[in-house]
């Protein structure tokens, strides 16, 4: 089995973009579902976590800026790593995160690469 990454996306930095407190409760519940579902498949690897909305972006000749890199209203809100036997398989665990289910969301999928092995 190969390992991947889980790449999760959405909008962190908008308050208007974040779920209500009754939505978010279902939001962890079906992430639960999911997880469960993961672990029982013995697929979930160990590591993963979300990011806080809070960070800094560093770019070469000192340039920093304040806050999450953000493209297209989405920034990286956390990832998990599963072990599938290629791409393929590993999309299909992607394709059943709820996070696919909201607005401008979307879920990365990549393969764990040994350094100096690309």
């Amino acid at each position: 089995m190969k390992e991947f990454a889980l790449l999760f996306r959405r909008n962190i930095t908008s308050e208007e973009a974040q779920p209500s407190p009754e939505l978010l409760q279902i939001y962890l519940a079906q992430w639960s579902t999911w997880i469960s579902k993961l672990s029982n498949q013995d697929v979930l690897a160990p590591g993963g976590n979300h990011f806080s909305p809070e960070g800094r972006v560093l770019k070469p000749n000192h340039q920093v800026t304040e806050g999450p890199y953000t493209a297209q209203q989405q920034s990286l809100d956390g990832y998990l790593l599963v072990y599938a036997p290629d791409l393929e398989a590993a999309c299909a665990l992607a394709e059943e995160c709820p996070l696919l289910q909201g607005e401008n969301t979307s879920v990365e999928v990549r393969e764990i690469a040994e350094p100096g092995k690309l």
